[in-house]
């Protein structure tokens, strides 16, 4: 199973990439993160991380839990996990930062866009007969899609509150934008599956 989420951030690329490794700062400015904390950590940004958040489904909200490794990669503007704990152990995750050019003015690029990738691998749980299908039909599109759309359209909204005209909400903030250079690109913040690309 593969799903990939993206969205693009007007934000200078060092300002986007320091939200998004900041996760201990994660339940603060993202409503759906119940919490985050480091059990081990190496160096101020990498260790063993503990992560809760709630997957909503309309009133009700299912919890979500998960202990990975994490990995932050700045000359390559990279954070990686790789899930230790929870129903999706095994799982390998890649956040990838790259800047866009965004508009033309008198034929000077302008690149404030940073496009924010996350791409999340697995096999599936270890559950005999049903563990693919489960991964591929409901723990893929269902929750991990509706936690990593969430967490960037709050991390959207987050960094790019001081700029106007501003999203009304992180829920906006993933419907706004298509990747021109996708003519197949899902709105920003969609998940795209292996067989769609």
């Amino acid at each position: 199973m593969r799903t990939i989420d993206e969205i693009v951030i007007y934000a200078p690329l060092d300002r986007v990439f320091r939200a998004a490794a900041d996760i201990e700062r994660w339940p603060d400015i993202l409503p759906h993160y119940r919490w985050v904390r480091f059990l081990n950590r190496r160096h101020d940004d990498a260790g063993t991380v503990e992560m809760a958040a709630w997957r909503p489904f309309g009133p009700v909200r299912y919890p979500a839990w998960w202990v990975s490794d994490m990995t932050v990669d700045r000359a390559n503007r990279q954070i990686r996990y790789r899930h230790l704990q929870g129903i999706t152990r095994g799982m390998d995750v890649a956040w990838r930062f790259d800047t866009q050019a965004v508009g033309t003015t008198n034929e000077a690029v302008e690149t404030d866009g940073v496009l924010v990738t996350i791409t999340h691998e697995w096999r599936g749980p270890g559950w005999p007969l049903v563990g693919r299908l489960a991964a591929y039909l409901v723990i893929g599109p269902v929750f991990i899609h509706g936690i990593a759309s969430r967490t960037l359209a709050g991390l959207k909204w987050e960094v790019e509150r001081d700029r106007a005209p501003r999203a009304t909400s992180p829920g906006s903030a993933a419907r706004d934008h298509r990747r021109a250079a996708d003519p197949g690109a899902t709105p920003r913040g969609e998940r795209r599956s292996d067989e769609q690309r």
